[in-house]
């Protein structure tokens, strides 16, 4: 018991980056396409944790093992899609990224059922899914004129 409360205690000092990038306007998905605060909400709620430079890291992503794990989830969502950098995507990965993002909703599998847990104001309904789908629809047919 004792070695494990220490190994506990001493994992507490391996660092962790919780650091975000600045996040520039000519950049950032909400500011490139003025999108609306109803949906600039629900992004914000549900996806910018682990999908932008703008994580909001809570109490127990300060405690390791923990930690790492979070860490880890907020590093995978920012390489599969980055809201704060998406201005420096090109057209085709900037499409790929929506019509993933349409999918991930349709199908549940955004936002993680972990993260709902953790967050429950992050859970979307039906309505909530039809706005961000239909929005994200929207981009990608201006996109293609």
């Amino acid at each position: 018991m004792y070695w494990s409360l220490t190994g506990f205690a001493l994992i507490q000092f391996i660092p962790v980056d919780r650091t975000n990038k600045p996040v520039k306007k000519s950049e950032n998905f909400v500011d490139i396409y003025r999108t609306p605060s109803d949906v600039r909400a629900l992004l914000k709620t549900a996806c910018y944790d682990c999908h932008s430079n703008e994580t909001e890291y809570p109490g127990y992503a300060y405690v390791a093992p923990v930690s790492w794990s979070i860490k880890d989830h907020v590093n995978s969502g920012r390489e599969h899609l980055n809201f704060s950098e998406w201005g420096t995507f090109n057209a085709d990965l900037k499409k790929n990224m929506l019509e993933n993002s349409i999918a991930d909703i349709q199908q549940n599998r955004m936002p993680l059922a972990g993260y709902i847990a953790q967050h429950p104001g992050a859970r979307l309904s039906a309505a909530d899914q039809k706005l961000l789908i239909d929005y994200f629809s929207e981009i990608m047919k201006k996109q293609q004129n």
